[in-house]
């Protein structure tokens, strides 16, 4: 059959690739300036259903990429809830499916600013639509993460890539990060840093629940420290903050420490798999 190919782990895959693009796609949009170009409109545009100029078109593909990705979430709830899933992974893909229809009640707000919603922008709904936004993510990602684990390698196989990703993607963080002036942070760099450092997030995610399988506590802790520290170095690395010297110092202090912990993950995982090696013993590959 021709659909045969799609698996239920192939489907949510895509599903949170398609919201990790969206996440990045919004912080873009926001940080253009195109989010109030629609004339403070939601969900008409400009008046009338089509954008009328390139600003206005940003926030308008924003919206259909939204709608169309909310969709793949529902879909996938529902998948999950008649297929024989774990309970945990059917959990995951439905919190995400509710939390779809609020995170959109949050962008009309955004993006009406005293206009059809009454209230319009404050701080507190631009920080819950971007918190809502990266949960819907957390949680496609640990649905991802459950319904791939007997179709993808052994858990010591998986802890090393999931820690290789992460180190490299914390890096990159690192350097084009908001707190590290190497690179101007403007609308490109802003959407591309969340897109690498969402994908860190999954890595580590997979990381903490791998080193579990494998009877690792402390490198498990330490890896759970480090996806906190690396969510905290993103929240202050969105406009949720006023960005003062204290805040970009204690956001360099996050994102390093981020960087120091999956690095040294990393190398307790390699050099005890040389240790076991040498040694004869199994390495769980």
């Amino acid at each position: 059959m021709a659909f045969e190919w799609l698996t239920f782990r192939r489907y949510v895959a895509g599903a949170t690739g398609m919201a990790g693009l969206l996440i990045a796609l919004g912080i873009y949009t926001a940080a253009s300036g195109s989010g109030l170009a629609c004339a403070q409109q939601w969900p008409l545009c400009d008046g009338g259903v089509l954008p009328q100029s390139i600003p206005s078109f940003v926030e308008w593909f924003h919206r259909l990429w939204a709608m169309l990705t909310g969709f793949v979430i529902f879909g996938g709830a529902i998948w999950a809830w008649r297929a024989d899933l774990p309970r945990a992974t059917t959990a995951a893909a439905v919190v995400a499916a509710v939390l779809t229809p609020m995170q959109a009640v949050f962008g009309a707000i955004t993006v009406t600013f005293e206009g059809a919603i009454p209230g319009g922008y404050s701080a507190p709904v631009h920080a819950a639509h971007f918190l809502t936004g990266t949960t819907i993510f957390l949680a496609l990602t640990y649905t991802t993460l459950t319904s791939s684990e007997r179709a993808v390698g052994t858990p010591a196989e998986r802890v090393r890539t999931a820690l290789r990703v992460a180190a490299a993607g914390v890096g990159v963080s690192v350097l084009v990060s908001r707190a590290v002036p190497l690179v101007g942070f403007g609308p490109w760099m802003q959407g591309g840093f969340y897109l690498v450092a969402l994908a860190t997030v999954a890595a580590l995610l997979g990381a903490v629940r791998w080193l579990g399988a494998l009877g690792r506590p402390r490198l498990r802790a330490a890896t759970a420290l480090a996806t906190l520290t690396h969510l905290g170095a993103m929240v202050l690395g969105r406009d949720l903050v006023y960005y003062t010297a204290t805040v970009r110092g204690l956001n360099l202090a996050l994102a390093l420490t981020a960087a120091a912990l999956v690095a040294g993950t990393l190398w307790s995982v390699e050099t005890g798999r040389e240790r076991a090696e040498r040694a004869g013993a199994p390495t769980d590959d």
